[in-house]
């Protein structure tokens, strides 16, 4: 899901809206759609954010509830306990979601009006500062309205249930809603809401007629030619046969071998007896000559074998070879020892980030992001690192991006390392992580450091330590 940041939130509890919207997830993997934060389809009264979903839409209202709460009962026409307790909110109020549904209606009319037909629209009362359960009556979690404090899980739930039109809407369909709604959010390209989920075309359009005409002719193209060319094809397979023919060679060879036994009988006759004496000596002469060479064939065998034999203690050479592998990566800085668990890079900035600092990447272009994790011993404890360099084209949208990241509760980098699995043992969880950031000309570095396991402050000395460390590790994308 796309968060695209329009205004200030008016609730306190909408940092928590916009971080479970984040968690949903990048593109249409979980839930796809533009979450437009902030936005106000009704004149003068923003709401948390309006979700544009490529199968419902969704409006965020929030609810500040005067403290914590363990459990919220929160029937839509009755009033609230909180606790047990009972919840009023102003002198004719029913309850505190009273205001949220009335500026929920009117969104919705607003919607209908600009967009007729744009399929469900489902609102979420979002409550806080926090609450571990919420009942709602069973006739009200039947309609179009959900009461939740936003989480991840929430959230997706919430989502999933209340957009559920049997069709996805169209790219076309998604940017004239928005413009509708958000007459300020940026231009969106098609790659973009295809990758949200939303389709290419409507269903009152032919598909057929955004097609290329030549891939329609394209198939009538080679039907023709292959007709054509079996006919010219079909004599040269002829050739193969053409092997048959070795058999004569074969007859060749056998027909020359007679002639030899006709030449033999004619020459004995014209020999003397003289002659046949020495032919009788021949064999014995050439079977003496045998021995002779099968002696000095042994004999430079033997040689061979005992040469060999002093060459064979060159081999243990190669045994050197593999104490020269290269150790697994690690470097120390500040006396603190890291070890590399998994770096790469990307230009995909916006769909590693959550929070504004998505929301800071979506509306401004980025070089590339180079993203490293590492196992640390710090004071002899074990901790992890998670690094970024985001790079710019220009110094100055580096320094903005940097305030953006700096802000607290201002959302990162997701951890590569915890993306792809590549941990060994415990997962960290980078909640109460030391924090510190660089600037680098156009490059900009965000570095967080937890224990394993935790938990962990932003203020421990030793996280700190590290982080501080942790600024000057290289970075390989």
């Amino acid at each position: 899901m796309r968060l695209v940041r329009l205004a200030q939130q008016p609730s306190r509890v909408a940092e928590d809206v916009r971080a479970a919207l984040a968690s949903l997830g990048r593109g249409s993997n979980v839930v796809g759609g533009v979450a437009l934060i902030g936005a106000s389809p009704v004149d003068g009264r923003p709401v948390e954010a309006v979700v544009v979903m490529p199968k419902g839409i969704l409006i965020v209202i929030g609810v500040d509830l005067p403290d914590p709460a363990l459990k919220l009962e929160a029937p839509l026409g009755g009033p609230w306990k909180a606790d047990g307790w009972p919840l009023v909110h102003g002198d004719t109020s029913i309850n505190p979601a009273t205001d949220a549904l009335s500026l929920s209606a009117a969104c919705t009319h607003k919607i209908a009006d600009v967009a007729p037909g744009a399929g469900p629209i489902g609102t979420i009362i979002a409550v806080g500062p926090y609450v571990e359960t919420v009942d709602q009556p069973a006739a009200d979690l039947a309609g179009s309205v959900r009461v939740l404090y936003p989480t991840a899980t929430t959230m997706l739930a919430a989502t999933v249930s209340l957009a559920s039109a049997p069709r996805p809407r169209s790219v076309q369909q998604a940017r004239e809603l928005i413009a509708a709604l958000a007459p300020d959010a940026p231009p969106m390209p098609e790659e973009m809401l295809l990758g949200e989920g939303f389709s290419a075309y409507s269903d009152d359009e032919p598909t057929v007629i955004r097609e290329n005409p030549l891939v329609a002719i394209a198939p009538t193209v080679p039907v023709q030619h292959p007709g054509k060319k079996p006919t010219k094809s079909a004599v040269p397979p002829a050739p193969p046969a053409k092997p048959v023919k070795a058999a004569p060679p074969v007859q060749q060879a056998v027909a020359v071998k007679p002639p030899p036994p006709e030449a033999a009988p004619a020459e004995p006759g014209p020999k003397t007896s003289q002659q046949s004496k020495t032919v009788k000596w021949l064999p014995v002469a050439a079977i003496g000559l045998l021995i002779v060479l099968l002696i000095a064939a042994i004999s430079v065998a033997s040689s061979s074998d005992d040469t060999a034999s002093t060459q064979a203690p060159p081999p243990p050479a190669p045994l050197t070879a593999p104490s020269t592998s290269p150790p697994p990566p690690s470097s120390a800085v500040e006396n603190i020892q890291f070890t590399s668990r998994a770096s790469a890079a990307d230009q995909k900035c916006a769909s590693h980030a959550y929070g504004d600092v998505q929301s800071s990447l979506q509306q401004t272009s980025c070089a590339g992001v180079k993203r490293a994790s590492f196992a640390g011993s710090i004071d002899g404890r074990n901790a992890a690192v998670t690094i970024a360099v985001v790079d710019f084209p220009d110094a100055g949208q580096a320094t903005a991006f940097k305030a953006t990241a700096d802000t607290p509760g201002g959302g990162g980098i997701l951890d590569l390392a915890t993306e792809t699995g590549q941990w060994q043992g415990e997962v960290p969880a980078f909640e109460g992580a030391a924090y510190q950031s660089s600037l680098d000309g156009k490059s900009v570095r965000l570095v967080q450091v937890v224990w394993v396991p935790g938990p962990s402050t932003p203020d421990d000395p030793g996280l700190v330590r590290g982080a501080k460390a942790a600024l000057e590790l290289p970075v390989n994308g």
